[in-house]
């Protein structure tokens, strides 16, 4: 790629020269004609006046407009020293003498161009062709006291010595160009070598590799346009990894979303047939038996009732995913929401004969946060403390003062406890520890994926610490001061103490 450049270039470069070179050798020629022709008028002009003074003294005044025989040798010497064809003509026009021709046999050349001007007192000039010999001539003439005296030179030695000086004019440019071809060989090879590297880099952008980069560059226009394929192609690298990560998030969204159905489905499924069942065996008489009937339905309510729970928490979760859940935000006294849930889990953890103590934080430890929202939390983690916790168990519940302008809220069980192996996935949807018991138990699957997206709404976080056979601890955080969080409720900040 880069010699095809590098020959371009060069070819272009050489180009450009011979074009000059022609313009050059057309415009010194015309030039060296123009002046060569002026000069040499002028010097057969004073060759002409010199001959005519010494034609006066060749010939005798009493002559007058004769010339002998024994005359013409020296009018010949005359041309040759002239380096001239020599014509000598009358005033009338006739041809008294000739260096190269009888001018006996010449015609009147009275009507000549340069004979006219010369015949009438001034120098004159014309350039063409000969009738007498056939050839081209440069004539000059100038007056004479018989007539006109003319000077002839061939055009073919104004052409050889045009012909010189073209030739040395272009050996003297060409020898100029010379510096200037190898000057513009470098050039080409730079010019070509970085054009090389730019075309093999977009050749690499549009394969994809858009990791690759140019080296730095001069600040001319080609190291700016290196400069701005190197942004290309770093944005062109981001927005390749970004719609990596977003095909990895989305492949991540549709295996959700799958496992999401086949989990609905699975979780309708069982109470639906349950219920579909039990309501057929009615139908087809039990409802008539009084030994069963009363049980029949009574699992009939139970599954029912199953359906709304699971309902309900689909809806809350939706809600929170996406961003429709209405929160109101406000201060409260941390004790106090403690206490209210509490109370609420009595007559529950009692049935199994479960101690419930609470573990208050200092008095005047707030916290920012939607009321309903932390009640539906601690609910969801104590209502599992309650179910996986054996009859004479504890729970203790409690809150402290986190970092980072946090409080921490805790709910420690004596239960059973969960395998490490089952932590990382313990506040996933419908993931569960013991799947036959917790359905056996109500559980939907979803109060701990609650938990956490609460959590998380409210700007906290969720985590847990186990140990089999010994209980567990689930953590969440809430924070002390206004965050700016969003809600769609129209609750100002305020200081309320819960009873």
């Amino acid at each position: 790629m880069t010699a095809r450049i590098f020959a371009k270039l060069i070819f272009a470069v050489l180009s450009l020269l011979i074009v000059a070179l022609t313009t050059v050798d057309f415009l010194t020629s015309e030039m060296a004609e123009k002046t060569y022709v002026d000069t040499l008028k002028r010097e057969l002009a004073e060759k002409g006046r010199m001959l005519n003074l010494m034609l006066q003294r060749e010939t005798a005044p009493q002559q007058k407009n004769t010339f002998t025989q024994e005359s013409g040798p020296a009018f010949d010497g005359l041309a040759r020293a002239a380096a001239a064809r020599l014509t000598w003509v009358a005033a009338d026009g006739t041809v008294i003498a000739d260096s190269e021709a009888d001018a006996s046999k010449m015609e009147n050349h009275r009507h000549r161009p340069e004979l006219m001007e010369a015949l009438a007192g001034r120098e004159g000039s014309s350039i063409r062709k000969s009738p007498t010999l056939g050839v081209n001539f440069l004539y000059v003439a100038i007056p004479a006291p018989r007539g006109a005296l003319r000077l002839a030179v061939p055009l073919s030695k104004i052409s050889s010595q045009v012909n010189a000086i073209r030739w040395k004019v272009l050996a003297s440019t060409a020898l100029a160009f010379i510096p200037a071809i190898l000057i513009a060989a470098l050039f080409a090879r730079y010019v070509s070598a970085r054009l090389g590297a730019i075309i093999e880099y977009a050749g690499k952008l549009a394969q994809g590799d858009f990791g690759a980069r140019l080296k730095r560059q001069s600040r001319d226009e080609l190291g700016i346009l290196s400069s701005k394929l190197n942004e290309t192609g770093e944005k062109l690298q981001h927005m390749f990894e970004q719609l990596q990560k977003e095909h990895v998030e989305l492949e991540k969204l549709e295996r959700i979303r799958k496992d999401f159905v086949i989990n609905v489905s699975h979780e309708l499924r069982t109470p639906l047939a349950s219920i579909q069942g039990y309501t057929e065996t009615l139908l087809d008489g039990a409802i008539h038996d009084p030994e069963h009937n009363v049980r029949f339905l009574s699992i009939i309510r139970q599954n029912a009732e199953r359906l709304a729970r699971l309902t309900g928490d689909l809806l809350t979760l939706s809600r929170i995913e996406l961003k429709t859940q209405k929160f109101q935000f406000a201060s409260y006294y941390v004790n106090a929401l403690l206490s209210e849930n509490v109370d609420s889990m009595l007559p529950m953890a009692e049935k199994k004969r479960i101690k419930i103590t609470l573990e208050p934080a200092p008095p005047e430890t707030e916290v920012f946060c939607d009321s309903q929202a932390v009640q539906q939390i601690l609910s969801n983690l104590m209502d599992n403390a309650v179910k996986y916790t054996p009859e004479g168990g504890a729970i203790y519940v409690g809150a402290r003062v986190a970092r980072n302008d946090l409080v921490e809220i805790y709910v420690r069980d004596t239960g059973m406890g969960i395998p490490a192996a089952e932590l990382p996935r313990l506040f996933e949807r419908f993931y569960r520890v013991d799947k036959a018991r917790s359905r056996e138990l109500g559980g939907t699957g979803l109060g701990l994926a609650i938990v956490k997206h609460l959590s998380r709404a409210q700007g906290g976080e969720v985590r847990v610490e186990s140990t089999p056979n010994r209980g567990s601890t689930f953590y969440f955080t809430l924070p002390v001061h206004d965050l700016g969080l969003l809600e769609t409720g129209a609750v100002q900040p305020e200081l309320a103490q819960l009873p």
